[in-house]
């Protein structure tokens, strides 16, 4: 009878382990697939991403928009691609431009919730983030069905204590609202990560004037 005992409770602790193991899946390699929301409409977003490496890809009208980033935190580059006006300009951040950048960033802390949802059919459950600049709050959702690198678009919550599935972030100086909507484990294309031969390299802050001069 003990014997049996063991059995079955052995059986009951693999099931369990072998049930945590699926649910939460580790991704190393990929591409997600994001719903932004900024004050210019909503659209779709590619995070294609490595171990050390990410580029989110959106189209904004007419102009494909890259950011790229590499390492942790010390590359980072904005691409524009706009066909109809023979546009095609890789803005690389100088290091005191990124230095810049950083500085910008909201500085969170995070504090759970016992509150929970379904999203994109991944369990989630809320956390406060706060900015400790300015003492402003906000809702954040995340998961622990799945992990994946820190992306340019998550990169603000890193210690939220899971993969965030519905948040805000900040591109170029304005809030963007973020949804997961899909992930997968496909490979990466070759080049994705390099800044092609043929785009004109210029500062952030020749592509804030470029984009200026056109409003």
């Amino acid at each position: 009878m003990k014997l049996k005992l063991a059995t079955i409770a052995a059986g009951i602790a693999l099931l369990a382990a072998s049930t945590t193991v699926k649910a939460q899946k580790a991704y190393k390699e990929g591409v997600i697939t994001y719903t932004v929301n900024t004050p210019r409409g909503t659209a779709d977003a590619k995070t294609y991403f490595k171990a050390d490496s990410n580029v989110t890809v959106t189209q904004t009208g007419p102009a494909t928009v890259k950011v790229l980033s590499i390492g942790t935190g010390d590359y980072l580059a904005i691409l524009v691609d706009v066909p109809m006006a023979s546009i095609k300009k890789a803005a690389v951040a100088t290091p005191a431009e990124l230095e810049q950048f950083l500085a910008t960033l909201p500085d969170l802390s995070f504090t759970p919730t016992t509150e929970t949802k379904q999203i994109a059919g991944l369990n989630c459950k809320k956390v406060v983030a706060k900015d400790n600049k300015d003492n402003s709050t906000f809702d954040v959702w995340i998961t622990n069905d799945i992990s994946t690198p820190i992306n340019g678009l998550s990169q603000l919550y890193g210690k939220a204590g899971g993969f965030p599935v519905q948040f805000t972030t900040v591109q170029m100086g304005q809030k963007v609202g973020v949804t997961f909507k899909s992930i997968t484990d496909e490979k990466t294309p070759a080049g994705t990560f390099k800044v092609p031969a043929d785009f004109d390299k210029i500062s952030l802050t020749d592509l804030q004037g470029l984009f200026a001069g056109q409003h």
